[in-house]
């Protein structure tokens, strides 16, 4: 299995002293079906703990994943932010992800253009 981050969650991770083995940890939970939130299309949310404390008090990741095959970190952010901030940093990837779903809808204008 093949397991990436972009640099949002490399400066992430060194800002917050995450390990990889911290990253690899949740890639394996979700490997064995222990997911924090599946978003669909392959899109999930994985908690991670901070220094010395538990999960919930601690980081979430959102992670592109095909069990035991790729897994890709795309955001971390701190539990304590808001959730619009996670889904206005959400990748274009990850949006058509969500998309196919049906999790989100596009709206699109059919008679007349907004501005």
């Amino acid at each position: 299995m093949r397991v990436f981050k972009n640099k949002s969650v490399t400066k992430f991770a060194v800002k917050n002293r995450i390990s990889d083995s911290d990253l690899l940890a949740a890639v394996e939970r979700a490997n064995q079906g222990l997911v924090d939130a599946d978003l669909g299309g392959g899109v999930i949310k994985q908690r991670l703990a901070r220094r010395g404390q538990g999960k919930s008090g601690g980081f979430r990741t959102v992670i592109l994943f095909k069990t035991r095959q790729r897994a890709i970190f795309v955001i971390g952010f701190a539990k304590n932010n808001q959730a619009a901030s996670f889904f206005l940093e959400l990748s274009e990837s990850a949006i058509d992800a969500i998309v196919a779903t049906g999790e989100f809808v596009e709206v699109i204008a059919h008679e007349k253009t907004l501005s």
